[in-house]
């Protein structure tokens, strides 16, 4: 079945509501001086002028984990790939609230920022509240399939945590039985609270703020490259 890798195509809007005349500014101010490069390979020095540790978020919302992390570990890079410039423009004003200087971003498709690191480069990946395409046939379209979790197992180091977080049943349902088809990930959950409470280093979003307001339950599951 064909997945994120081989479709290599994003859906949906890049833009919604217009943006105002302070985050157009803001944009045009401060994207370039963190975003990431637009070609060749990528490592902890290009990005950010010398070696540190790595991690990277899939599709950030409006960046409050990504900035929450970042604030929490500033000795540690963060990359953060978003392909809706809305987003884009509520992580810059994280970082310019925050004074966060160890993010980069990159407003497209995660993997063409993943297929450029090196191997063994990341400790964390975060995957929170994806679009989960509810319908059978769109399945081939979630980013928790086999081609983009093999691309994702190569760039992180031995031991270092994939984490995926959904309030989507089917979501829920399909992520854990792909999952459970790996031999390079180990699920670190013993008892139900372990995926069912928010780890304390886990910043909560506004997709899970709503998810609660509305009733859902949320997952969070935790996972080690072997």
């Amino acid at each position: 079945m064909n997945d994120p890798v081989t479709i290599r195509r994003l859906y949906g809007r890049r833009q919604g509501h217009k943006l105002r005349a302070g985050q157009a500014a803001l944009v045009e101010d401060s994207l370039a001086a963190v975003s990431v490069p637009e070609a060749g390979p990528l490592d902890a020095a290009r990005l950010f002028g010398a070696d540190r540790p790595l991690e990277l978020e899939i599709g950030f919302g409006a960046g409050e984990h990504l900035a929450g992390q970042a604030a929490m570990r500033p000795d540690t890079g963060f990359i953060g790939c978003e392909p809706f410039l809305n987003g884009v423009v509520g992580a810059l004003g994280h970082i310019r609230d925050g004074g966060l200087a160890n993010v980069r971003l990159h407003m497209g498709d995660a993997l063409d920022v993943i297929e450029r690191l090196p191997d063994a480069s990341l400790s964390r990946v975060y995957l929170l509240h994806p679009d989960p395409w509810p319908k059978a046939r769109h399945a081939k379209r979630r980013m928790v399939n086999h081609g983009p979790l093999d691309a994702i197992a190569a760039k992180l180091k031995p031991g270092a945590e994939f984490r995926l977080g959904t309030d989507d049943p089917t979501y829920c349902r399909w992520s854990m039985m792909v999952m459970n088809q790996r031999r390079d990930f180990a699920w670190t959950a013993r008892e139900p609270a372990d995926f069912l409470t928010r780890p304390d280093d886990w910043p909560e979003t506004r997709y899970e703020r709503k998810a609660r307001r509305q009733g859902h339950e949320v997952w969070y599951f935790r996972y080690i490259r072997q």
